[in-house]
């Protein structure tokens, strides 16, 4: 089971990843890998009530990667951890099969209290560099979440959410794809566009008002001037 686990996880970094070369590369050269294959140690561990240990080999995983994963989480297959750098994921998280997630990604808990307080990632999202996943909340099959994106409410399958807070854009998109990190470029533009347009509209609503208070004040003027003469 573990060779098979190695073995698709490669082909799955071989398919994503264009900078993946060679089976060989991505063994012995991508932290990703290597943090999986820790937690699967680690959370054997954990389940089998040797949770010190557990916690020693995910801390030794850490140390060697830049890539925290709690050995109480739940990690899918094919799951892909890019870079990897600053990923953090709880205790009470669970991550489906084909989930790819970028650098400093964070799976948190917003409660202090023990049981279910991490995210459930559904099949195949994929996380933007950067992006905080907080609470017990659901992200749906095929979900996009945008880089540096703060989500705190459930996602919808097949949806994308980009900003602080992260809210849904259009996607234009008929099938799922791979978007790399987590915004396809089009969904990228459209809240600049209408931000752009909403600016453009207020811009336009000043110039008329106040072409409304010149002609007045120039109504006022003109008695007087009459007077004058």
């Amino acid at each position: 089971m573990s060779f098979i686990f190695l073995r698709e996880t490669i082909r799955a970094y071989r398919e994503k990843d264009p900078a993946a070369r060679s089976d060989l590369e991505v063994l012995l050269c991508y932290p990703g890998l290597h943090a999986l294959l820790f937690h699967r140690l680690a959370h054997w561990l954990w389940t089998h009530r040797a949770r010190l240990l557990g916690r020693l080999v995910s801390h030794l995983s850490r140390w060697l990667t830049g890539i925290e994963i709690h050995p109480g989480a739940k990690i899918g297959r094919r799951v892909i951890i890019d870079h990897g750098m600053g990923v953090v994921i709880g205790e009470t998280a669970e991550v489906d099969d084909d989930v790819y997630m970028y650098h400093q990604v964070t799976l948190g808990g917003t409660s202090s209290e023990r049981g279910k307080r991490h995210p459930t990632i559904g099949r195949g999202v994929i996380i933007g560099a950067g992006a905080k996943v907080l609470g017990a909340i659901t992200v749906g099959d095929d979900a996009r979440i945008g880089a540096n994106a703060v989500v705190v409410q459930p996602v919808p399958a097949g949806t994308t959410v980009v900003g602080i807070p992260a809210r849904p854009i259009e996607r234009r998109r008929r099938e799922p794809c791979f978007d790399p990190y987590g915004t396809p470029l089009e969904a990228a533009l459209d809240p600049l566009m209408r931000d752009v347009e909403s600016l453009r509209a207020e811009l336009t609503e000043v110039e008329a008002r106040l072409a409304l208070l010149m002609a007045a004040r120039e109504g006022r003027r003109s008695p007087s001037a009459a007077e004058e003469g």
